[in-house]
């Protein structure tokens, strides 16, 4: 069992970084064996932990365009389960996992099956209209009590507010103060602010508001760099960081080890 990821609030400042594996089996984009996506993500799992990263996230983000609920289909799972497993035995920094999209129970099972420490639930509480569609359901109740079904309430749930990629109408008369404080009283063990989008940089604002809201720990979700590092660590305790780590500054691009060291000296000198 990995050693799980020592996250409070005003306490030590993490560094998390994200994985995003290749097209599993059934994308459209697939072009890889299993053998050869858990092999890519396992090094840059490695790379990372050599970076000094604190912790990182397996995420299917190159899984577009993104199924949901019943679509998910069951090589998404097995094959996070094989990925997972093998960085299991190869680091020994936590780690995290997030299947999009809404594979929540997935990725718990996952994650409680392979000595993951975290998952990254983008819907825990309120609906909101997403670019892969309406997600019509707050995760927080069935989320909970399969965690406890199964025995795994050493993983923790961070959760995203507003979450990215998302039209917010229908909750628009909802502040960032009163999304974190319904997320606290459904349960969650952190709470994520992000930019509009995978690589848009964070309003301290929103970090600052959040964190006066709740005295749970906060995590930034998007658009970390090393400039704005500091001024998001006034506020957050954790920083997921994705896009600027990677070649050319690109999500989609692999591990840029030069730039992951780079990363963290900027916010541990």
């Amino acid at each position: 069992m990995h050693t799980p990821l020592d996250l409070q609030p005003n306490a030590d400042k993490k560094l998390i970084g994200m994985v995003h594996v290749g097209p599993l089996p059934s994308a459209p984009n697939n072009t890889q064996s299993v053998a050869e996506i858990v092999a890519q993500a396992t090094k840059e799992a490695k790379l990372l932990e050599d970076a000094g990263f604190d912790a990182i996230i397996i995420e299917n983000m190159h899984d577009i365009p993104y199924v949901h609920g019943d679509d998910l289909t069951p090589d998404i799972t097995s094959t996070m389960t094989a990925i997972a497993c093998s960085i299991a035995s190869s680091i020994s920094i936590p780690f995290g996992v997030q299947i999009l999209s809404g594979g929540n129970t997935h990725a718990l099972a996952v994650a409680h099956a392979t000595g993951g420490g975290f998952i990254r639930c983008e819907n825990f509480v309120f609906a909101h209209i997403a670019d892969e569609g309406l997600l019509s359901k707050a995760e927080a109740g069935g989320l909970l009590r399969y965690r406890r079904s199964i025995g795994a309430q050493s993983v923790k749930i961070f959760c995203d507010m507003k979450k990215k990629h998302a039209s917010h109408a229908i909750t628009g008369d909802l502040s960032i103060t009163e999304v974190a404080q319904g997320a606290k009283f459904f349960g969650a063990d952190g709470i994520i602010i992000t930019g509009a989008s995978t690589g848009k940089q964070t309003a301290v604002e929103d970090v600052r508001e959040a964190r006066e809201a709740v005295d749970l720990p906060i995590l930034v979700g998007s658009g970390v760099s090393p400039s704005n590092a500091g001024d998001l660590l006034e506020y957050a305790d954790a920083l997921i960081v994705g896009s600027w780590i990677k070649n050319d500054g690109h999500w989609a691009n692999p591990v840029d080890p030069d730039r992951a060291y780079e990363m963290v000296r900027s916010c541990r000198g």
